[in-house]
């Protein structure tokens, strides 16, 4: 009993307070910027309502059923994020892991050039989309202009579909890549070098160095990169909003986009709904998944 007292002064003593104090603006924020929404999107996800009438039927899941049975393009746009997050990802992940192992060494001028591959991360994601939606125009695009120096016709990248959805991948990547980067380059900057003189000392070649050594230390942060950067590449927007719009043919039509579409273009906010739940749990699962399948590795 007496404990049970010492614990209830503990948790309102002056210290404590304080602490609650300092963390209510982010848990004030968490709850109605995200418990929140959660809850409402998984109620709304039952209903039919129209934004524009007002009018909201409870119809169960019967939006599930449509999405999953009636609606072939659902799954032309789920095709489309998993080939978005397919191409992204290991691609984001292999080449923030070479910038990192190369910029990891002492050269001059080392620093200028991670700030260089940072800075896209700190650019504003709308101003970075129209930039590059400029550049790749077909006939005074910046990237045309380049490739017609060396005498290739370059494609018009965001308006054929063979190529709409490599151009935004690639853009996507040299936004994000200097974040993923400066991840890497501290977790290898955290790896002692006693075990690299070590195994360079056992006649370990570079190769045999990072494979067996390095690679293995960098698993934890691979992990947390790997997660991160699949999340992201799920809910892209505002590239596919500012570069395509879906198109061409819906080539570039992803669940996140197509979210925001039946929403607030076709207001259909219990339909939007319950995509919105379905892409949680996609990437619930896909998250799950990873951490697991790095837990069976190690």
């Amino acid at each position: 009993m007496s404990a049970l007292v010492s614990q209830k002064k503990n948790l309102f003593s002056g210290e404590t307070l304080s602490g609650w104090l300092f963390i209510s603006p982010m848990m004030f924020g968490f709850l109605c910027f995200f418990i929140i929404p959660v809850i409402a999107i998984f109620g709304y996800s039952v209903t039919e309502w129209n934004i524009l009438s007002q009018d909201s039927t409870f119809v169960g899941l019967q939006n599930y059923q449509e999405i999953f049975t009636e609606n072939e393009e659902f799954w032309l746009v789920v095709r489309n994020s998993l080939v978005f997050a397919g191409g992204l990802v290991p691609l984001n992940i292999a080449l923030a892991l070479v910038l990192a192992l190369a910029l990891n060494q002492k050269f001059t001028g080392v620093v200028f050039f991670r700030t260089v591959y940072f800075a896209p991360v700190i650019t504003a994601g709308a101003a970075w989309a129209i930039v590059w939606s400029f550049l790749l125009q077909k006939e005074s695009g910046g990237v045309n202009q380049l490739l017609a120096l060396i005498g290739i016709d370059g494609p018009n990248w965001l308006r054929e579909p063979n190529w709409a959805m490599f151009a935004v991948i690639m853009t996507r990547v040299i936004k994000n890549v200097g974040l993923n980067m400066i991840l890497y380059l501290a977790a290898l900057q955290s790896i002692s070098p006693d075990y690299v003189e070590a195994s360079s000392l056992d006649g370990a070649t570079p190769w045999q160095r990072f494979r067996h050594i390095i690679w293995p230390l960098l698993a934890p942060t691979t992990l947390v990169i790997s997660i991160v950067t699949v999340v992201g590449s799920l809910k892209v927007f505002d590239h596919i909003y500012l570069m395509t719009g879906g198109g061409p043919e819906s080539g570039t039509l992803v669940l996140a986009y197509y979210i925001y579409e039946r929403a607030f273009e076709f207001f259909e906010i219990g339909y939007a709904s319950a995509l919105a739940v379905i892409l949680f749990v996609l990437t619930l699962v896909l998250t799950v998944g990873q951490w697991l399948l790095k837990q069976k590795e190690q």
